[in-house]
């Protein structure tokens, strides 16, 4: 009697990819400058700020550009700019921002940034932004570089107006936070998620995911980087969206509230010697 043949084994189907979250923080991450200080010029223009707020703004970018936003940093520049935008109301700070959103944010967005949220949703990732500076700012840059959704800092508002407290800070362990909690809600294995930031501050939302990136990193970040054996991208070419991305959502009529001031000056000196540069855009860890 023959030997019973052995059943032919399938091969196992392929997996489709998992679903994943990419997170990116905002400032010299997606825009080569800060999003905390965008829109002194108009604000001045309508009379929220003087000439003088303006020039101090202009170095606090500065300072940002070249010290990193390290904790102290960050916790002046938050001190300041509540303080300076308490009483403001919160109506016309939305206008301004809504009226001059194009004109002041897209010649600061890096081309790389939107190349890489780009081939992030082409691979089916859901693109968060996470930043520190005010929500009022951050909802509408994310609706124009197209990402998926956002979190940001929380100014409390009484009578229509800035009280000068905060409700929510995005800053620190609070990233990792919102990223856990994004995970949860819609079933990620962070593991499987990809984290961007140039800021030794977000260290903890890059040690919460699977695949954590450094952009344009600060001294601390970029020794944390070699250590680890992270990738280091380098993004220098600041390009208007118009021609690269649409929004996947309508932009926010909404404003910069608190943390959400500019220094004009100071990032346009930046997109200027960053286009002089010229693109070194590198990719270290491919999808």
């Amino acid at each position: 009697m023959p030997a019973p043949t052995a059943p032919a084994v399938q091969p196992a189907a392929p997996r489709a990819p998992r679903p994943a979250a990419a997170f990116f923080d905002l400032d010299k991450t997606i825009i080569a400058g800060s999003s905390a200080l965008a829109f002194s010029r108009p604000f001045r223009r309508r009379g929220l700020i003087t000439r003088r707020a303006v020039l101090r703004s202009a170095y606090a970018q500065l300072l940002l550009l070249f010290a990193g936003a390290d904790a102290d940093t960050m916790d002046l520049l938050r001190r300041r700019i509540t303080a300076l935008a308490t009483g403001w109301e919160v109506a016309q700070v939305r206008s301004i921002v809504a009226e001059t959103l194009h004109e002041i944010v897209e010649p600061m967005i890096y081309a790389e940034a939107a190349e890489l949220i780009t081939e992030h949703h082409a691979a089916g990732d859901e693109v968060v932004v996470l930043s520190a500076s005010g929500i009022e700012v951050v909802e509408p840059i994310a609706a124009l570089i197209g990402a998926d959704r956002s979190l940001a800092t929380r100014m409390s508002v009484r009578d229509g107006r800035y009280t000068g407290e905060i409700d929510f800070y995005c800053y620190g362990e609070e990233k990792a936070v919102a990223a856990r909690a994004i995970a949860t809600e819609r079933g990620y294995d962070l593991a499987d998620c990809r984290a961007y930031s140039d800021s030794i501050t977000d260290l903890p939302l890059l040690l919460a995911v699977g695949h954590p990136t450094v952009v344009n990193p600060d001294k601390a970040l970029r020794r944390e980087a070699e250590q680890r054996g992270w990738p280091v991208l380098t993004f220098a070419a600041p390009v208007s969206l118009r021609s690269r991305l649409r929004p996947r959502a309508p932009v926010l009529a909404v404003a910069a509230a608190g943390l959400g001031l500019a220094a004009a000056g100071g990032a346009g000196w930046w997109a200027q010697r960053t286009r002089e540069r010229g693109s070194r855009f590198r990719r270290s860890d491919a999808f």
